[in-house]
């Protein structure tokens, strides 16, 4: 079997959920499981906050809800059961207003009435999509969690009885059925009262789903081609990442990646199952598998399965970077911190008192002082509790005041064959002293899995466009010698303008002169304006592209005898290759 996962932006329209059916249908057994419609999840939540808050226009949204899946139903199901299906719609939008009514009538809504109303997104979406893969000659039915997944009693964030939970998905999936849609992010405890599963729920249903069927491979469809190198928003030159490991992609997701949530997709790490994320709208881009890797595979020599799929290993020590916004930094310190055990035990105590999530943190060998950065939002409430759990040594002068720094991003740059590349952190810092950014705290564990470092929010876009380009192929200096020592003074790029793409064709005297200024300049060639990137090089006989970038350093070292990786007697079409070059870049 394989796992299919389709979330709410994969299933917001009819169009789209006929998209998905047609992917569905070219999959090899597979099960479904769906979120709500989109945007079902935030109409139910403000539907309910509308009516703890006995406003009268409580139940307004619903009504556009309601047409907006009788209007799927129409398109998407079969003349034969349209009725049946209309019909099911509508019995659930009425005992979804008779929950409502009560919360107005109480004028509360309980974490444990939450939930119930919370349920209907994926109780509507399933019988929907189930009935657009019968339309599309598929054997389906849909299939509801809450008789699968067993929970707790923690309503909005219910825990799941992992052993009752997989008995009972083994016994249903044993037996001969259709294709089963299962309805995402709910699920019930042993008494039978409607639970949810928190953030990420419908990954966690589809990863528990897999485990216990020991499927081939776990599915996550949504809007975006997989995890990319940095976010596409601050980084135009990113790109998809073809693989990553389990770490990378927790790593990446702590610190801002919002492709998936990591938790939610233990149950398949924990079985070893390759997990694929994959692009809604465009199924035939590779995306990007997660799996578990071994040292060798980490250290570039590559994943089978992903070269199978044509998702070739990235050799890059670094696979990625993220960024979490507005973080602030908290810093401690003080002589009387030196040599007094229990002193960070206190610290973090207090902080987790109040709930408060650490993110980061950074002690110097002297003990003279502790820096930690926390979730955004939560840094007054840190600092005050800082303060109340040392105010005795405050008065006796043994610490200082806390120091409170807002306005800071925290970068983390994460890659596992770190471990196995020297010079990492001299590339990283190199990148951000040679463009004047400063840093004002780093953080490294033992594991060398992840860099993580803290500066200004304004420098975020700059720093993450430094580092990307470090360690990503680009128009930079040869890896093996430093930069060119520059006469002028340091530039400090905007990142604002796009690349200057460059395809060079011939390497006679000008040609080799020109990726020699590259090779030795790198982003110096035109200091202040755009960088240059070179995509392609191509002479007679042979040549090379890359959309995003290729190094020109050791092509400029093997331009006398053919490039590297490249067959010499490879024919290569001048026109037709410069073309296909520039639909590839864009």
């Amino acid at each position: 079997m394989r796992v299919l996962k389709f979330g709410g932006s994969s299933l917001a329209t009819p169009r789209r959920i006929a998209a998905v059916a047609e992917i569905v249908a070219r999959s090899e057994d597979p099960v479904v499981v769906v979120s709500a419609l989109g945007g079902m999840t935030d109409a139910l939540l403000a539907a309910a906050a509308a009516a703890e808050a006995h406003r009268e226009d409580a139940l307004d949204d619903l009504e556009a809800q309601e047409q907006r899946h009788l209007a799927a139903a129409t398109e998407l199901a079969t003349a034969e059961e349209r009725e049946a299906l209309e019909a099911q719609i509508k019995a659930a939008f009425e005992e979804l207003r008779e929950r409502l009514h009560g919360v107005s009538l109480l004028r509360e809504a309980s974490p444990r009435t939450l939930d119930g109303v919370l349920s209907f997104g994926e109780r509507l979406s399933a019988p929907l999509i189930a009935a657009a893969l019968r339309a599309r000659g598929l054997e389906a039915e849909a299939r509801d969690a809450r008789d699968l997944i067993v929970t707790d009693g923690t309503f909005g964030h219910a825990a799941v009885f992992p052993a009752e939970t997989e008995a009972r998905l083994r016994r249903h999936f044993a037996a001969d059925r259709p294709l089963q849609v299962v309805t995402g992010f709910i699920a019930a405890t042993e008494a039978g009262e409607t639970t949810t599963l928190g953030r990420g729920g419908s990954d966690y249903t589809a990863a528990l789903v897999a485990a216990a069927v020991d499927a081939e491979a776990l599915e996550i469809w949504t809007d975006v081609d997989g995890v990319m190198s940095a976010d596409p928003r601050l980084v135009p030159e990113a790109a998809t990442l073809p693989s990553l490991s389990y770490e990378e992609l927790m790593e990446l997701s702590h610190f801002g990646a919002k492709v998936i949530y990591p938790p939610s997709v233990q149950p398949a790490r924990a079985r070893r199952l390759p997990l694929w994320i994959k692009n809604t709208f465009r199924p035939e881009h590779p995306g990007t598998l997660v799996r578990e890797e071994t040292a060798r595979e980490d250290a570039g020599e590559g994943l089978p399965a992903a070269k199978e799929a044509g998702a070739g290993p990235s050799p890059m020590p670094v696979r990625g970077m993220s960024s979490l916004r507005r973080s602030s930094l908290l810093r401690l310190e003080g002589a009387g911190m030196v040599g007094v055990p229990g002193f960070a035990m206190r610290l973090f105590g207090a902080l987790a008192r109040r709930g408060i999530n650490v993110v980061l943190i950074s002690q110097a060998s002297s003990e003279h002082s502790i820096c930690f950065a926390v979730s955004p939002g939560s840094e007054d409430d840190a600092a005050e509790a800082v303060e109340a759990e040392f105010a005795l040594e405050r008065r006796a002068g043994l610490v200082e005041p806390v120091v409170l720094e807002r306005d800071l991003a925290m970068i983390a740059v994460v890659g596992t064959a770190m471990r196995h590349n020297p010079g990492v952190a001299g590339r990283l810092f190199r990148a951000l002293g040679d463009a004047g950014i400063n840093v004002h705290a780093i953080a490294q564990g033992s594991s060398e899995l992840n860099i993580s470092l803290v500066v200004a929010a304004e420098d975020e876009a700059d720093a993450l466009n430094h580092i990307h380009r470090a360690f990503f192929p680009t128009a930079r200096p040869s890896e093996d010698e430093p930069a060119a020592p520059s006469r002028a003074p340091s530039v400090r790029r905007s990142f604002g303008q796009p690349a200057a793409r460059i395809c060079l064709a011939g390497v006679g005297g000008v040609g080799r002169a020109f990726l020699d200024l590259l090779a030795g300049a790198g982003t110096g060639v035109l200091p202040g304006g755009p960088e240059l990137r070179l995509n392609g090089i191509v002479r007679r006989g042979a040549g090379a592209f890359d959309a995003q970038g290729l190094d020109p350093a050791p092509l400029a070292a093997f331009v006398g005898e053919g490039f590297p990786g490249v067959a010499a007697d490879e024919a290569y079409d001048l026109e037709s290759r410069v073309e296909a070059w520039a639909r590839e870049t864009g």
